[in-house]
């Protein structure tokens, strides 16, 4: 696995290339660029606000957890950081299938492609960042020390997610049913995750052998991470951090030892 990593550091001139043009090529025809990229999740953030605080609320289990007024930054924490899940699961797949030229003629490490992705969604959660600080200030939530929390977030992020695009894209080429399946799984992500809710609603609401089997999805403890930067009451226990953190390096050991693998079988299948 080191020499995988020392390979994209090399070609990392290239990877840069790929980040730049598929973000190019996503927003060459729209007249707003990248500010879709901050759109939809604040547009989603607006909606779920409605539905859970202005319609739902009304002085429920959530109110009590959350103030209204501190729900719409806790709710766009978590959609920034699922946006950028969403979209590597739904481009991962087609990393490898669909840039079968470049992989065939470019002498560098498959990697890089899968990685590309995910650094390229990664861009666009960053850009969200100053969004969320605007929020904060807005509704008078003070910005101190938690926001180092921040960092190590986005690097368990990134780690998990580099993981999953190796798996996916390499898969898909030889099963390529699993691109059909991502939007499901999209969602099952979404509405599994402490997004819309508070963990602590999860932990009442289930026996404690399933709040435990919840708990393993690294995502859980991701999210948790992303709230704690703006949080800093809301930041992981010490076993869903390392539940966490564990994952998302399993999960990254998985998808390089699957990617390694079938890389001959995939080169011959483009």
């Amino acid at each position: 696995m080191t020499s995988s990593v020392v390979g994209v550091w090399r070609a990392r001139n290239v990877l840069r290339f790929l980040v730049r043009r598929d973000l190019a090529l996503k927003y060459q025809r729209s007249a707003m660029g990248y500010l879709w990229s901050l759109i939809e999740p604040i547009g989603i953030g607006l909606i779920y606000y409605f539905v859970f605080i202005v319609v739902i609320g009304r002085g429920g289990q959530l109110e009590e957890l959350l103030p209204p007024e501190m729900y719409i930054l806790y709710l766009m924490a978590g959609i920034f950081s699922y946006m950028w899940t969403s979209g590597v699961l739904s481009e991962a797949t087609g990393a490898l299938t669909g840039q079968k030229n470049l992989i065939t003629t470019m002498n560098v490490p498959r990697e890089v492609f899968p990685v590309g992705r995910v650094i390229a969604r990664s861009a666009e959660f960053l850009a969200g960042i100053p969004i969320l600080i605007g929020i904060a200030l807005l509704v008078g939530t003070s910005i101190g020390w938690s926001l180092l929390v921040l960092p190590l977030a986005i690097l368990v992020q990134g780690i998990f997610l580099i993981g999953i695009a190796l798996l996916l894209s390499s898969l898909n080429v030889m099963m390529q049913d699993i691109e059909r399946f991502m939007r499901m799984i999209s969602r099952l992500v979404f509405y599994s995750s402490p997004i819309l809710y508070p963990l602590a609603m999860v932990k009442d609401a289930l026996p404690e052998w399933a709040f435990i089997l919840y708990q393993i999805n690294p995502l859980v403890g991701i999210i948790e991470l992303h709230h704690a930067a703006w949080f800093p009451e809301m930041f992981p226990s010490w076993p869903l951090l390392a539940a966490c953190i564990g994952g998302s390096l399993f999960t990254l050991g998985v998808g390089w030892l699957v990617f390694r693998r079938l890389e001959p079988a995939v080169l011959k299948e483009l």
